[in-house]
């Protein structure tokens, strides 16, 4: 893969991050949530300290060829609201989820601080 088609890949992952984002909490602007461009430092969708109020992560966007960890997901035999928790040796544990799964809990989980 040529490494333009790449650093697309990669943007267009941002940019649907950014989307979600914006979708699920519509009280937040393209100001508040951003694709960074590729090359640059730091996070890759950089949020407003409004934005971080609802998604408190530093968000890094990896759109890989083959990541192992997709064999993983695909193992339980329910396909839906599957999490993968992995470790690596000297390692922390990860959890891994569907992201708009994610995206909605945290949204849900917002919503439930404004009651």
């Amino acid at each position: 893969m040529k490494p333009q088609s790449a650093k697309n890949k990669g943007r267009i992952l941002q940019q649907w991050i950014r989307d979600i984002i914006l979708t699920l909490n519509k009280e937040l602007t393209e100001k508040d949530v951003r694709s960074t461009p590729m090359g640059a430092p730091g996070e890759d969708v950089m949020l407003s300290e409004a934005a971080f109020k609802y998604v408190p992560f530093h968000i890094e966007a990896k759109n890989l060829a083959r990541i192992a960890v997709y064999n993983y997901y695909e193992q339980p035999k329910t396909k839906s609201d599957v999490l993968v928790v992995m470790k690596a040796n000297r390692k922390r544990p990860l959890a891994v989820l569907d992201a708009e799964l994610f995206f909605k809990i945290l949204r849900d989980l917002n919503d439930s601080k404004k009651d």
